[in-house]
């Protein structure tokens, strides 16, 4: 009982933020911009109502599914880099102390100035997308494995090696499993820095996507739409994320 009214207080809380942005930003627009002029584009009434609109077209749910394709490709090729890297990093310490000044090099180094460098290499198309959220995603998932095998316990490899278990079993039955929350953190991580490049990255000459759509919106003069496309946008990261907090409650433990 008392765990219902905590999560009836929490979703409470949570739609009391969402209220009091929403009134953020229609005080922006009333305080900042004209009635009647082009900042009324971009007030929340003129936003819901294209939202709407969009809502029933059938364009949109295209450029959502490209969207949401490009995102998964570019998580699955991360977690096929990052997590076998991470399980060899992670155990041994002569690998990590080689390698991890230059990852600490290459994380810093923002993926959208590979921009230029990627375009002139692989052309414009899905190909230097991929390549962008891969790196983008790859760090976090990297990191966080190697770091869920230094704090993997010691007693439970030594238990493993009493049993004679093979080095598959061990990776499989003991290491996996110790490590897949510090995995599915990265995950989480990784989902956050990929919607946020998403957007950007589909600027790069494509004709599908969000990034591609906002940037239809703009030519049009749409900025109604583009507003709303913004806010669509948010509520589709926060259902990622929303999804990736469940899988790792359901996951971690």
């Amino acid at each position: 009982m008392q765990s219902e009214k905590n999560t009836l207080r929490h979703w409470q809380l949570g739609l009391a933020g969402l209220l009091c942005l929403m009134v953020l930003w229609w005080l922006g627009i009333r305080l900042f911009g004209e009635a009647t002029g082009l900042s009324a584009r971009f007030s929340p009434q003129a936003t819901f109502v294209s939202l709407w609109n969009l809502l029933g077209s059938s364009d949109l749910y295209g450029h959502v599914l490209v969207s949401l394709k490009r995102i998964m490709v570019g998580l699955f090729l991360a977690l096929l880099i990052g997590v076998p890297l991470g399980l060899l990093i992670g155990s041994s310490r002569s690998l990590e102390a080689a390698t991890t000044p230059a990852f600490q090099f290459l994380r810093m180094i923002s993926p959208l100035s590979w921009m230029p460098v990627v375009v002139m290499l692989m052309g414009v198309g899905d190909r230097p997308i991929y390549f962008l959220l891969t790196f983008a995603a790859v760090w976090p998932i990297l990191l966080n494995t190697v770091a869920g095998v230094k704090q993997l316990d010691p007693r439970w490899l030594q238990l493993s090696r009493s049993l004679s278990a093979s080095r598959w079993e061990t990776l499989c039955k003991v290491i996996v499993p110790g490590v897949l929350g510090h995995v599915l953190t990265g995950v989480r991580l990784s989902i956050g820095i990929l919607w946020i490049v998403l957007v950007p990255c589909e600027m790069l000459g494509v004709s599908a996507g969000l990034g591609y759509f906002i940037l239809d919106t703009r030519d049009r003069l749409a900025y109604s739409e583009l507003m709303a496309l913004v806010l669509l946008i948010g509520v589709l990261g926060f259902m990622l994320d929303a999804l990736a907090r469940g899988l790792h409650r359901r996951w971690a433990h």
